[in-house]
């Protein structure tokens, strides 16, 4: 297939009072044209952090290292001017919180026509059109009656969809979708993945899923990362990761997925301990003091990607006594 994102050892750190955090630490892999690629991991694990380094989305105390080649250029690093011509255009995010992403002050009109008329240049009567047609492609109820409202008088099913209808409109060769279904009813979650379905069938639109949810990687994803500390512990198909789970994370995340057997019981499994201190992370594997099958090796040295197939890999020192 067609290789549309290649990433290679990106590293992104931020400096802070307390010392430097490690974000992301020595990242890699790729996305193919219309594939869509399931990002899991618990809170602070640095999922967000590597998309938000590819887009140049950084706070100021950040910096990141790597490389990362987007439709063949080389694309981390590249001046403003170059990087907002990408955003929005061949590259969109739809971000966590709609409730909060969108400008309060601005109507709903306000800011998707802005978004045609910087980037694809068209007029403002034409933009307005070219909204409506995303609003109505999004699923919106009655487009032309809510597009001069503002955010408020939207719910949060609605504000979603408006995010989502602000990030195709410009047909991206890449999206990505941090936590599209958090805070939201079951039902308008169904509803938001049905339509992502869509979209990337209609369009052939790369995706990447930043998600906690496992039944929504096992939905929508041909391909899974899975994360740790920063760092990348497991990848594979859907298949093989919820079916051949190689790594003692991977295997506690999908242990944790609530079960109606489980519910009816009592009895819920978690992973034990607590994510380590990015910023003093423990010598060897980070996982180490959570593991049920640490050793010695585990605390001296860290464990390498070792590949098992195509594009499946594993990071764990188990690998070499199985």
């Amino acid at each position: 297939m067609d290789e549309l994102l290649s990433v290679v050892e990106l590293e992104t750190r931020f400096d802070t009072p307390e010392g430097e955090v490690a974000a992301v630490d020595g990242v890699s892999f790729s996305l193919d044209t219309g594939e869509c690629l399931g990002v899991v991991g618990e809170s602070g694990s640095g999922k967000t952090q590597v998309f938000l380094s590819i887009m140049g989305l950084l706070a100021k105390n950040g910096r990141c290292s790597g490389r990362v080649r987007f439709r063949g250029e080389d694309i981390l690093g590249l001046p403003a001017a170059r990087l907002n011509s990408l955003r929005g255009s061949r590259m969109a995010m739809i971000f966590q919180d709609p409730m909060t992403s969108l400008n309060p002050y601005l109507t709903v009109s306000r800011q998707l026509t802005e978004v045609l008329i910087e980037h694809l240049g068209l007029n403002r009567n034409q933009a307005r059109d070219r909204a409506l047609e995303a609003l109505e492609q999004v699923g919106l109820p009655d487009p032309a009656a809510r597009i001069d409202l503002y955010p408020h008088a939207f719910s949060g099913g609605m504000r979603q969809r408006v995010m989502i209808a602000m990030a195709v409109l410009c047909q991206p060769d890449l999206l990505i979708a941090d936590e599209p279904t958090t805070a939201l009813d079951v039902t308008i979650q169904a509803q938001i993945l049905d339509l992502m379905r869509t979209l990337r069938r209609e369009s052939n639109t790369s995706t990447v899923v930043i998600t906690h949810d496992l039944g929504v990687v096992a939905g929508l994803c041909d391909r899974v990362l899975v994360m740790y500390a920063g760092r990348l512990v497991e990848t594979g198909s859907v298949r093989e990761i919820f079916y051949h789970p190689r790594h003692p994370y991977t295997q506690g995340l999908l242990r944790a997925m609530p079960r109606l057997d489980q519910v009816r019981s009592g009895l819920l499994a978690t992973i034990p301990g607590q994510p380590p201190n990015l910023q003093a992370l423990p010598p060897g594997c980070a996982y180490q003091a959570r593991c049920p099958q640490v050793f010695p090796r585990c605390g001296s040295e860290r464990p390498g990607q070792q590949m098992l197939g195509p594009r499946r890999s594993v990071a764990c020192h188990l690998e070499q006594v199985r």
